[in-house]
């Protein structure tokens, strides 16, 4: 058995620390909100982010970060792209020092326009790259809490660290594969939240299964052509954390990106979705980020690019989609 911290308290990061725990593991969940922390403790619950399932003694819920990652083997951070690099900083002096590190945070720093295992690398250096991994692929937070079966990917440069995650977090509901390819995992993991708004804008202003297809497929392409530019291997994103993770999120009722754009697609403005969400949508903050890195490194992005007019342009998803239709032709 082992002894294992999670940083972040939402429904995912509730959600993996359940499966750690539920092995007998002694898991320390780390709140940023105090109060979050202190109702787990009382209720056994998160009634805010993972409501009704409840979560086993092995569990222990606390709002002081020394405390979480002190004496662990493994730190799993589950943050908000945004917020990773303050808490990874904040937790920094108290890091075991061969402690291993899964990233779940899916996304792309807006500022720097680093994916998450470039912040990881500017924050603790790059002499703990072995020890970083990275973990993404369709999975729903509600459904992994309950054990319906999931199939994920943990990532790392080198192969016993990542083993060494991958078994962590298996058990006979969650199948845990592993790839040496961590740009491609992470990319594939950031971009599908993008395109999963406009899947759920086009389905918001009620056009088909046909539109919907059309925007995964050709959203896979724009995942491809970020990713092997970053130097991934295309085949990376056929996986998990490419095709799995985005079929998931453009389709399932659960997705929270999904939801942003359909409520769009509806005629709400962003502003009142976010607000009735009560969760992160990464998509939103990751379009832009998306949008950058693409231009950036000029890379063809248009459903990218239509999703972040969308959210920062004001342009409407039915002007964005019939924009899209209307591009130059070109081969596959």
């Amino acid at each position: 058995m082992g002894n294992f911290a999670v940083l972040g308290a939402g429904a995912w990061g509730t959600a993996l620390a359940k499966v750690l725990a539920d092995k007998g593991n002694r898991t320390t969940l780390w709140a940023h909100r105090p109060e979050i922390a202190e109702h787990i403790a009382r209720d056994r619950v998160n009634a805010r982010y993972l409501p009704g399932i409840a979560l086993p003694e092995t569990l222990h819920p606390t709002g002081d970060l020394e405390e979480a990652v002190r004496g662990a083997e493994m730190v799993v951070v589950v943050v908000p792209s945004h917020g990773l690099r303050d808490v990874v900083r904040q937790a920094r002096p108290y890091l075991p020092p061969e402690v291993l590190i899964c990233s779940a945070s899916k996304g792309i720093e807006q500022e720097s326009l680093m994916l998450m295992s470039e912040v990881l690398h500017d924050e603790l250096g790059t002499h703990v790259s072995p020890r970083l991994t990275y973990l993404s692929g369709p999975s729903f937070a509600k459904e992994v809490a309950v054990g319906q079966p999931t199939a994920v990917v943990v990532a790392g440069a080198s192969e016993p660290e990542t083993h060494a995650v991958q078994q962590a977090f298996a058990t006979d509901r969650l199948r845990v594969y592993s790839s040496l390819d961590v740009v491609g995992v992470e990319i594939g993991g950031a971009l599908k939240n993008v395109v999963a708004i406009a899947a759920g804008a086009a389905d918001g202003l009620g056009f088909g299964h046909n539109a919907r297809a059309g925007l995964i497929t050709r959203g896979l392409a724009e995942i491809a052509r970020l990713a092997m530019t970053k130097g991934a291997n295309p085949l990376t994103v056929a996986g998990l954390s490419g095709m799995g993770d985005l079929v998931l999120t453009c389709t399932g009722e659960l997705s929270r990106n999904r939801t942003v754009g359909f409520e769009m697609g509806k005629g709400r403005t962003l502003e009142d979705v976010l607000a009735s969400l009560g969760h992160v949508a990464e998509g939103v903050k990751t379009a832009k980020s998306a949008y950058d890195l693409g231009r950036k490194l000029d890379v063809e992005m248009p459903i990218t690019s239509e999703v972040y007019r969308a959210l920062y342009e004001g342009k409407s998803p039915r002007q964005a989609v019939v924009d899209l239709m209307n591009r130059a032709l070109t081969r596959e």
